[in-house]
C-alpha cells in the first residue's frame, strides 16, 4: 500500500472512530436529525456508535478491511435518511441550508472512499 492509501485509510479509519464516539459524546446533535419514523431512537443512535466505532477500526486490519468498507457502504445508505430529513428541517427553519444540501452528494464520495478499500 503507497504512502498515500495509507494516509487515505487512516484518515477513514479516524472519521469514523470520531464520528462512533460523537454519538456517545454528543448524542443530542445525532437525535436531533433522527428521522421521527425512527423507532427507538436512542437505541439506534448506540448502536450506529458502536457500529462506526467497529467498522473504523476493522478498516485498519486487512483480513477485515472489505468486510468494513462494505458495512461503511451500508451504514452511508442506511443513514442517508437522516441527512435528507436534516436538510428538510434546516430548509424549514432557514438556518444551515447549504451545508446541508452540500452534505448531500458528499455521501456519494464517501461511498466510493469506501469502495477503496474493497479488494
Amino acid at each position: 500500500m503507497s504512502t498515500i492509501q495509507l494516509i487515505s485509510l487512516y484518515t477513514m479509519a479516524g472519521i469514523y472512530i470520531f464520528a462512533g464516539i460523537c454519538h456517545f459524546w454528543k448524542p443530542k446533535i445525532f437525535l436531533s436529525i433522527t428521522p421521527k419514523w425512527v423507532p427507538k431512537p436512542e437505541i439506534v443512535n448506540v448502536v450506529v456508535g458502536i457500529v462506526e466505532i467497529i467498522f473504523g477500526i476493522c478498516l485498519l486490519f486487512e483480513t477485515t478491511r472489505t468486510y468494513s468498507a462494505i458495512g461503511i457502504m451500508i451504514l452511508l445508505i442506511l443513514v442517508f435518511p437522516a441527512n435528507v430529513y436534516h436538510f428538510q428541517k434546516a430548509k424549514r427553519r432557514g438556518k444551515f441550508v447549504i451545508p446541508t444540501l452540500i452534505r448531500l452528494p458528499i455521501q456519494v464520495l464517501l461511498l466510493y472512499w469506501a469502495y477503496t478499500f474493497i479488494s
